[in-house]
């Protein structure tokens, strides 16, 4: 943190007691974004964030070729121009460190760390039924009072690292991908393992296997990976897509998944074209690179025969580029394709070629406990200078569940969602008034986009803020019936797809005793449609109190 930063937290800090119109919680893009449209309408507004600076998962995520999987024209934000303009990419894929340094590019252009308390956790949130505020209490024993309450927390920011015997007794470092230390790590010269094969994993293990002198990877489940085809910006591309930014943004926004509006999904079934013609248009987009290819056809997520089409062309590309057969047949997935997260790697299949790489099956031997030199599965000791857990989060819902939030009558979040989570439209809780999660459970949002889905979550917060202000109201909340209405909406719509058939962390499965609920909603524009739909029938579904 600079001496600019920590100057301004210790003035906020001394704000205990302060009073505001509205507290945001998480100072990453969506944290960010609210408090500038916030400000925007002259309304007080209070950031708390638990790191040290700005950025959520960019902060955070810092590992060996980390870097984004949405392209970076799109991955940024639209609501000013002159930012849109000003801004240059390197790449088709920003790496971490260039992210971050955009969005504090945008921190400083928008002089937005005055209103920004750092290094600071929410222990508690409380609504007072009297006042109609919450109140809050931090980890240093600060308390602030708001009538808003906006939970911009981020859909994957608490790390999840399995319960293993022994974990304490190892004497080398120990990592996670989504922790990971802010100063290099030398992993030269080092046996190295890594516990997972999810995105940050797949992103990673190319890299670190160009340093490590050994590098063991503890495969549970094998995942499907798609090339990223990263390169650098083309300018005319670029100069074209800034010629015309505002439409480009707007036809993405009528995008099934918020993005890629210059390679849409192809309207028509993987099953109604010949063979032959089906394999063309796989190889066309996996030449392409990136999250195309999953728009190869309409119904990939929707029909078992389409799915285990794109599986399968896969499958063989993973088998043409992995040259042990043994290994290849470990690395070939046999789940649905998509069920889990989609991934794109750069030369992860091929990292297994190298010599100093080891694959190691888990799901057949799990691992029985982590050792002061290494770990021990059910039929190998493995020795280690440093270990790596690549083990995702506990999605969606962690960290919300970690504050002690409560709402009418004392009625904690904990107790509403132990069932998994409810909510109405991924936006607001019935029995927490003035309380607002941006893309919540419930929403698109990690189905998308990232920032599209955040910008309109946040624009809609802003909106409805102001139609309360217009109209004299104090308290807006969810009705009961339109939570439930909303509930079976978003299963019926998972129902309607190959999603909820594997475990992933879409489901919670990843975190053991977690209720498995598919959590994300399919489909953008229909989502925004029914968010603007509501509003225009004077909220429908919400309640409001003066």
């Amino acid at each position: 943190m600079t001496k600019k930063t920590a100057k301004l937290a210790s003035n906020l800090t001394e704000k205990s007691d302060g009073v505001f119109d509205a507290v945001i919680v998480g100072a990453g893009i969506a944290g960010m974004y609210m408090l500038y449209r916030l400000r925007e309408r002259g309304l007080s507004s209070l950031v708390i964030e638990m790191a040290s600076d700005v950025g959520g998962t960019w902060h955070w995520n810092r590992y060996p070729g980390a870097r984004c999987d949405t392209d970076t024209i799109e991955y940024s934000y639209s609501f000013c121009e002159e930012l849109q303009q000003e801004w240059e990419w390197s790449s088709r894929y920003p790496t971490q460190p260039e992210i971050l340094q955009y969005l504090n590019h945008v921190a400083d252009r928008f002089d937005l760390r005055p209103d920004i308390l750092f290094k600071t956790r929410v222990q508690s949130a409380h609504f007072n039924e009297v006042t109609g505020h919450w109140g809050l209490q931090t980890d240093h024993g600060t308390k602030f009072s708001a009538q808003f309450l906006i939970m911009a927390t981020g859909c994957l920011s608490t790390p999840h690292t399995p319960a293993i015997d022994g974990v304490d007794s190892f004497t080398g470092p120990i990592y996670h991908t989504g922790r990971w230390p802010h100063e290099e790590v030398d992993f030269s010269g080092q046996r190295v393992g890594i516990i997972g094969t999810g995105s940050s994993a797949v992103q990673s293990i190319p890299v670190i296997a160009q340093q490590a002198d050994q590098l063991m990877v503890f495969q549970r489940t094998a995942q499907y990976s798609v090339p990223a085809r990263n390169r650098p910006v083309d300018p005319e591309f670029v100069a074209e897509i800034k010629a015309d930014y505002a439409g480009f943004r707007a036809r993405n926004r009528l995008q099934f998944s918020g993005q890629l509006s210059h390679f849409p999904h192809n309207d028509f079934s993987a099953l109604s074209v010949e063979p032959a013609e089906r394999e063309r248009i796989y190889e066309e987009r996996w030449q392409i690179g990136g999250f195309p290819f999953f728009g190869s056809f309409n119904d990939i997520l929707r029909d078992q025969k389409s799915n285990d089409t794109a599986a399968e062309f896969v499958r063989r590309k993973i088998r043409a580029v992995v040259h042990d057969p043994k290994v290849a047949d470990m690395l070939c997935p046999t789940h649905t394709i998509a069920c889990k997260r989609p991934v794109l790697d750069s030369s992860f299949f091929e990292t297994f070629n190298q010599a100093n790489v080891l694959l190691v099956d888990i799901h057949s031997a799990p691992i029985q406990e982590i050792t002061p030199t290494g770990l021990r599965t059910a039929n190998s000791n493995y020795e280690l200078d440093s270990i790596i857990f690549a083990t995702g989060f506990d999605a969606m819902t962690g960290t919300l569940l970690r504050m002690d939030i409560r709402g009418r009558k004392g009625l904690r979040l904990q107790e509403k969602w132990s069932e998994g989570p409810r909510n109405y439209l991924g936006l607001t809780i019935p029995g927490f008034p003035n309380f607002f999660t941006v893309t919540g459970p419930g929403s698109p949002s990690v189905l998308v986009n990232m920032v599209v889905a955040i910008e309109q979550h946040v624009e809609w917060i802003a909106d409805c803020i102001d139609y309360m202000s217009e109209h004299e109201h104090r308290c807006i909340e969810a009705h009961l019936n339109a939570e439930h209405e909303w509930v079976d909406h978003v299963n019926k719509v998972a129902d309607g797809t190959l999603s909820p058939t594997c475990n992933s962390w879409y489901l919670g499965a990843n975190i053991p005793g977690k209720t498995r609920v598919y959590m994300p909603l399919h489909g953008f524009p229909a989502y925004v449609k029914k968010c603007e739909e509501l509003v225009a029938n004077g909220y429908e579904g919400f309640l409001f109190s003066s």
